[in-house]
């Protein structure tokens, strides 16, 4: 089996937020095989990842075995190795990665949890990824609860008030975590983790720049609230850093944009023999619930972004819990209007 032809194409959902989530986050990636397998992913960069592809990776992949997970993906890291190494060039090579699992679960199969050792768990609890205030969620059965957390305006007690009545609502029994997206700064950071700390806080995620991996861990030396990161840090040598910083308690690897579930593989691995707990971002899309299914000793899958209607098959978060996806592959399907072949100047070389 060899590869005869990778593209990407840009989706369009509905209600999709006006920001970089969409314009720059996302694309589908597709690898033909020779025998017409169809492998598909979800990749980052969006028009800029079709460019790359377009003008790098194709030739990169074309002729060579899809199955040779480790050897495509260090091909295709090394094309991109000097405007690339993080960012959006290993955002668009993940989407490709991805495809590439799938295709080989169509070709066996096999679910990619298969491919991964086998399914380790019948089901696993999802948390409830909000914005800053609570709803129903508790009564939908959801026990583990996320809150995004704005900006701090005048003072970060703001922010004490948002915590306070979010516990509140779900009551003292249920793990509350909290996301400031590196909205904080040191200044707020020292305020808050002391003073959020009786509110029984499960992880504070990236409260700083992912690049500030020595505040992140002054902040884990000094205060008790752990801290979790890592959705925006790219392949296992980002990983090796932020282990060898002892940055962060929790590491939230996107497989859609960390380097794909070759990457993945490769963290988990890391992780868990080093103590960290693994917790994939955005972990109930099918990308990352399969590494969860497959890979994960301690389970928990956040809830997906709601305007990605252009991928079927998902499993839907049921009370709280969730089911593996079930069929081949990463068990999921696209319009094919969405997949069709672009056309393009130059012929594939196979």
């Amino acid at each position: 089996m060899k590869i005869r032809d990778v593209w990407g194409v840009i989706p369009t959902g509905t209600n999709e937020p006006r920001d970089w989530r969409t314009s720059m986050a996302q694309y589908v990636a597709v690898v033909e095989t020779d025998d017409g397998v169809l492998g598909t992913g979800v990749g980052g960069g969006g028009p800029v990842a079709l460019h790359i592809i377009d003008s790098v990776l194709r030739d990169v992949l074309v002729g060579r075995d899809p199955r040779d997970f480790e050897a495509n993906w260090d091909a295709m890291y090394r094309a991109t190795h000097h405007f690339g190494r993080k960012g959006l060039a290993v955002m668009a090579l993940s989407g490709i990665d991805l495809a590439l699992w799938d295709v080989l679960g169509k070709a066996e199969n096999k679910p990619v949890y298969e491919l991964l050792g086998g399914l380790k768990h019948d089901r696993v609890p999802a948390y409830a990824s909000l914005g800053a205030t609570v709803g129903d969620e508790v009564e939908r059965g959801f026990r583990h609860i996320k809150l995004h957390m704005p900006n701090v305006k005048e003072h970060p007690n703001e922010i004490v008030q948002l915590v306070r009545a979010g516990r509140e609502k779900i009551g003292p029994d249920v793990p509350l975590y909290l996301d400031p997206a590196a909205r904080w700064t040191w200044s707020d950071c020292e305020y808050l983790f002391e003073a959020l700390a009786p509110f029984d806080i499960g992880w504070i995620e990236e409260p700083l720049l992912a690049d500030e991996l020595d505040g992140h861990r002054s902040l884990r030396e000094r205060f008790t609230i752990p801290v979790s990161g890592g959705e925006h840090e790219f392949t296992i040598w980002g990983y090796r850093e932020i282990l060898a910083k002892q940055a962060m308690d929790v590491w939230q690897p996107d497989a859609s944009w960390v380097g794909g579930m070759t990457t993945m593989r490769q963290i988990f691995e890391l992780g868990q023999a080093n103590g960290i707990w693994v917790v994939p971002h955005r972990g109930s899309e099918v990308w990352g619930l399969h590494a969860i299914f497959g890979l994960s000793d301690r389970p928990l899958a956040e809830t997906g972004r709601p305007w990605v209607t252009w991928v079927q098959g998902t499993p839907t978060v049921e009370d709280g819990w969730v089911a593996p996806p079930t069929g081949p592959g990463f068990g999921v399907t696209f319009d094919d209007a969405l997949l069709a072949r672009p056309s393009r100047g130059k012929p594939s070389r196979a």
